[in-house]
């Protein structure tokens, strides 16, 4: 069995005692290995496991996947409660200790950037879907002084204009709430909206969004979510958070 280094997260005040009693994906413990006046918070990790082959093999079983992703959410979650980190993506395997260090050393101006910019905040993700409305009650249920098909298919394209007319207003007003939302917001990200199969919705999700909030704003962004949500019939929004912050861990500057 070979050993190899998985990647949690990047701090600057991690000492041992706050890695202790933490277990990583693999349930061994987690540490700590600093180099360039940072932290990087690893755990062991056997390479005929979670070596680059194997990782290919194993992110296509959800299974697998979802229990890697919460024991390193796990880990993330319980160091940023107390301090700004930089989670890592997940599966970020380095080969051992030196490889992480001169990660951190390369990457230092970047990390320090993102550590700054999180600092004293948290995300928060905004799911926006699409209310379809209630038929109308005047709807004609059947035929008048039509021919059958002629009245089923002017009764269709009345349909079918319906709901074009509800996505689009259900798009625009997507469109509003985000604005606003990241208006209120230090930094913004959209993320692809998800398939139906993983929301668990009949209704087609038109905004996936990220916001990186103040911690003590918290509330004043959950009230704006939910101004939002009564402003915008059209629109469930469900609001989900706070998280460490996985949609800013990038470099780059994301636009609203």
């Amino acid at each position: 069995m070979s050993d190899g280094v998985w990647l949690h997260a990047v701090a600057r005040d991690v000492g041992s005692d706050a890695a202790a009693g933490l277990s990583g994906v693999a349930g061994r413990a987690v540490r700590t290995v600093a180099g360039a006046g940072l932290v990087a918070v690893v755990s062991p990790v056997d390479l005929d496991r979670f070596g680059e082959e194997a990782l290919r093999r194993n992110l296509e079983n959800l299974e697998w996947l979802e229990g890697v992703a919460r024991a390193h959410h796990t880990v993330v979650a319980a160091l940023a409660r107390s301090r700004a980190v930089v989670p890592a993506r997940l599966a970020t395997v380095y080969r051992d200790d030196d490889s992480v260090r001169a990660m951190l050393h390369e990457r230092r101006g970047d990390l320090d950037a993102v550590l700054d910019r999180v600092g004293g905040r948290a995300e928060w993700g905004v799911k926006m879907y699409a209310e379809a409305p209630q038929p109308a009650p005047d709807e004609p249920a059947g035929p008048s002084g039509d021919r059958p098909g002629t009245a089923y298919l002017r009764r269709r394209r009345a349909r079918l204009s319906a709901d074009d007319e509800w996505r689009q207003r259900a798009v625009d007003g997507a469109e509003a709430a985000h604005a606003a939302l990241a208006e209120s917001a230090a930094q913004a990200r959209r993320h692809p909206p998800q398939d139906r199969r993983l929301t668990g919705r009949t209704e087609p999700m038109v905004l996936n969004g990220a916001y990186l909030v103040e911690r003590r704003g918290s509330e004043r962004f959950a009230d704006l979510v939910a101004a939002q949500a009564a402003r915008h019939g059209e629109l469930h929004l469900e609001l989900t958070g706070p998280w460490p912050p996985y949609s800013f861990a990038g470099s780059e500057e994301a636009p609203p």
